[in-house]
């Protein structure tokens, strides 16, 4: 444990219980990790609005990995910050869009933004509030997908009203779609993201800037969208809930989501740090 200068965590699954809340014990732990030297950063799929509801609601003051690596944001101030996004290249996600559509009929989509979520109407006719912590019935709608934002696309979800969203993410794996990265949070939906990003991608670029090896890093996760970050860090640990081919990545396998797994971590390495046994 000892040698840890940043933790990079998931949200949903692994941070936040499973009622999306945020421990008094999780908050007290990441702020003793901070006080100790040690980073910590969150590591989400989920856009800025909700991710800055969190952080007001536990007092996180860092960085944020936001759409699984597309955005970065900045906490520490009452308005959060962009600081980097990466979108889809407009060609490839329309691209990517047909040849879903062509292979798997039903499915509906929805463009995600830095501050922007646009959905068909039958996406958001398929939604509830805490898919993307939005209410279907005030969501933007468009037809056209990828929709125009007037910001970069950074996101386009699908999903189906019938098929499971990691069933929907292994179909739509085995297409070889090019130009996007698929993945999938543990949500009811597949995420496309621009090809090559990835919460490892940003979690690599924000280490080499503060000069932080890969083998000071922790990364938590619990699903597959996580475990590009689990297989990059130095140490990787999951949640005792996470899904079975994440736990197989993890040197440690944690307490569950509900159990404050996380914050047990954070109080260990932060032992370790004051040497406390």
């Amino acid at each position: 444990m000892g040698g840890i200068r940043l933790v990079a965590t998931d949200l949903d699954g692994t941070l936040l219980r499973s009622d999306r809340t945020i421990t008094r014990r999780t908050a007290e732990a990441m702020r003793g990790a901070r006080n100790a030297g040690i980073e910590i950063v969150w590591a989400t799929a989920r856009a800025r609005h909700s991710v800055h509801e969190f952080a007001e609601q536990c007092g996180f003051r860092g960085l944020a990995i936001c759409a699984n690596g597309a955005v970065i944001i900045d906490l520490s101030d009452d308005a959060p910050r962009i600081l980097h996004t990466i979108g889809i290249e407009a060609g490839a996600g329309a691209a990517a869009i047909t040849q879903l559509q062509d292979a798997i009929p039903g499915l509906a989509f929805a463009s995600v933004g830095p501050s922007r979520f646009v959905a068909e109407p039958r996406y958001a006719a398929l939604s509830v509030f805490s898919d993307h912590h939005r209410d279907p019935d005030t969501m933007d709608l468009a037809s056209e997908q990828p929709a125009q934002l007037g910001e970069p696309v950074v996101k386009i979800v699908v999903r189906h009203p019938e098929v499971l969203g990691i069933d929907l993410y292994r179909a739509a794996s085995a297409l070889g779609i090019e130009g996007v990265e698929l993945t999938h949070s543990g949500a009811p939906y597949v995420e496309l993201i621009s090809a090559g990003v990835s919460k490892a991608s940003a979690l690599a670029d924000l280490c080499a800037e503060r000069g932080i090896d890969a083998t000071a890093v922790a990364a938590i996760g619990d699903a597959v969208n996580d475990a590009p970050m689990l297989a990059w860090a130095g140490t990787a640990l999951c949640p005792a809930n996470g899904l079975p081919e994440v736990r197989a990545l993890a040197d440690r396998v944690l307490l569950r989501n509900d159990e404050d797994g996380v914050a047990i971590y954070l109080e260990e390495i932060v032992g370790a740090a004051r040497g406390v046994v």
